[in-house]
This record gives structure tokens, C-alpha cells and sequence, in this order.
């Protein structure tokens, strides 16, 4: 299922999920202090662009912490919002169902991306 899904997410609409993740990137790329930022919203990007078989742990310190209270007034609330519209409407239909959890996963990522690993 993994390849699979991996295929048909990037066609029907993964790459979209991707683009605002790097979007928001490169807006956090524009200042220096915001370059680690930028960086994990580019990480985030590859894992908006084949989901299928990955899990994210999260984890982190009281620095994470800091860095996601930032993050969410800024920019994670937006691209939580999209995800959270694109799950809603992915899991109307049944076929929809794994998608729409994958953008579940992607919408809990938007809200605390610092301290979270891939897996």
C-alpha cells in the first residue's frame, strides 16, 4: 500500500501539500535567524510528498517548545487549517479515508513540527 499510496497522494494532490510547506520555507529562509526554521520546513516538505509508511515521533526539549509557540502564531496555523479542510473533505468517501489520515498526520505536524522525527 505504501508505494502505491505514495504514487496516487503525489499525483492527486501531494505536491500541493508540499509547495506550501516549502513556501513557508522560503519565507522563513528570507532572515537569518529564521533559517533553521526554513530548514525544517523543507524536511517537512519531503514528508508532505510521500507520507505513506512514515510515522512521526514527537518528542523534544523546552527549546522545541519555545520554537513551536513561534512557529504556531506565524505559520502553523495556516497550514494546520489546510491540512485539517483537505482531510475533511478526503474522508467524505471511503476511498478518501487514507488520505484524509495522512492529512491528519500532516495537520498534527503543522502545529508542533520542532522536536518531531520521521520514522
Amino acid at each position: 500500500m505504501g508505494c502505491l499510496g505514495n504514487m496516487l497522494w503525489f499525483v492527486f494532490g501531494g505536491w500541493i501539500s508540499a509547495l506550501s510547506w516549502c513556501l513557508a520555507g522560503c519565507l522563513w529562509c528570507i532572515t537569518v535567524i529564521g533559517i533553521p526554521v526554513g530548514v525544517q520546513c523543507f524536511k517537512i516538505a519531503g514528508l508532505a510528498l510521500f507520507p505513506f509508511g512514515r510515522e512521526v515521533c514527537y518528542g523534544g526539549g523546552f527549546g522545541s517548545f519555545l520554537l513551536n509557540i513561534i512557529w504556531l502564531l506565524v505559520s502553523g496555523l495556516a497550514l494546520a487549517l489546510e491540512h485539517l479542510v483537505l482531510a475533511i473533505l478526503l474522508c467524505i468517501t471511503i476511498i478518501g479515508i487514507p488520505f484524509g489520515l495522512q492529512h491528519l498526520k500532516m495537520a498534527k505536524l503543522a502545529l508542533m513540527p520542532f522536536g518531531a522525527t520521521v520514522v
